[in-house]
């Protein structure tokens, strides 16, 4: 009996092993590895053991906690905050790094970010009715309907004057509408792992449905920085634009940063060198401040504050926190 029953198994067994190999032949895996091709051409092997495999967030400050470093500095002034060492990976201080945070005009770093990756600088931009439509007290780059200019010269107005009219003329002229650029950043966003944000416009100007978090917001500023275009116009103090009206005429104005550590009206920590960063004001946002610089040891670091009740407390809490959290460590 036990032989039968050996038998049995083993006919059990072979029977199984046809099924599997008959399900495996009825359809063929469209984004599996070709066996045909060596591991080393995928990158996941290693050569002079040496991997070529990068990990996601390999090379990126990754914390799991909300609130640390609080009590070191006045943060009641503030809603959230954080701090990131890019040269050592830390994050050295955060303060609801994690909680649903309206960006304002940060937001513009997105907009930056995927109007570089997405469209030739060079490409001539016409502002539409639309775009040059905005309210008296809405930020702007001063730009009427008709006026016509590169790519490259709007984002100067975007980021350093914070004209939302740019915002709308460059989302209009790379994805169709507001609506259509909107799904661009979103995708963006989730692409860097920032999937704790949800974007409606390209300017930042209050909607519910519009937020992000000021971890998210590190992880899109910390890819955009390693752009050079966008090093390069959040870095200016001043640019002089030139371009044509509606008319045909030559027009020209000069946009100044609303980063008052760019603008010369307030200074770094003594060790710090400011790079650039961007601002952002709403009534529901708070003051707003995300920005790139170095320590004495050259590091760059990454520092955020949202929420804050007043300019002077921004850049006062922004000061504090590169003092006492962007240092190398010891």
């Amino acid at each position: 009996m036990k032989c039968i029953d050996k038998l049995l198994s083993l006919l059990l067994v072979a029977c199984l092993g046809l099924g599997l190999v008959s399900c495996g032949s009825e359809s063929t895996d469209q984004t599996s590895y070709d066996l045909e091709t060596t591991s080393y051409q995928y990158g996941i092997t290693k050569v002079n053991n040496i991997s070529d495999v990068s990990f996601y967030g390999s090379n990126l400050c990754v914390t799991d906690q909300d609130n640390f470093g609080i009590d070191q500095v006045d943060s009641q002034v503030a809603g959230a905050g954080g701090v990131f060492n890019l040269a050592t990976g830390q994050c050295t201080y955060g303060q609801n790094l994690f909680g649903k945070m309206y960006p304002a005009s940060t937001t513009k770093i997105l907009t930056c970010l995927v109007a570089i990756e997405q469209a030739d600088l060079d490409t001539q931009v016409t502002v539409s009715a639309h775009a040059a439509d905005q309210t008296a007290d809405s930020s702007v780059a001063n730009l009427a309907e008709g006026d016509a200019m590169t790519l490259k010269d709007l984002l100067y107005g975007l980021m350093l004057r914070s004209g939302n009219d740019a915002a709308i003329a460059i989302a209009e002229t790379i994805g169709g509408s507001e609506e259509g650029f909107a799904k661009l950043m979103n995708e963006k966003a989730a692409a860097l792992g920032a999937t704790h944000s949800h974007f409606v416009t390209p300017h930042g100007l209050h909607e519910d449905d519009h937020y992000t978090t000021v971890y998210d917001m590190y992880l899109i500023f910390q890819a955009a920085v390693q752009n050079e275009t966008f090093l390069q116009i959040i870095s200016t103090p001043s640019y002089d634009v030139s371009y044509t009206g509606a008319d045909g005429q030559a027009k020209s104005q000069t946009w100044v940063s609303t980063n008052r550590y760019l603008n010369g009206k307030e200074s770094a920590p003594a060790g710090f060198t400011v790079v650039g960063g961007k601002t952002g004001t709403t009534y529901e946002a708070g003051y707003c401040l995300v920005l790139y610089s170095y320590n004495d040891q050259n590091q760059p670091i990454i520092s955020i504050v949202y929420n804050s009740d007043c300019t002077l407390n921004l850049y006062y809490l922004m000061n504090e926190l590169l003092y006492t959290f962007g240092e190398a460590p010891s």
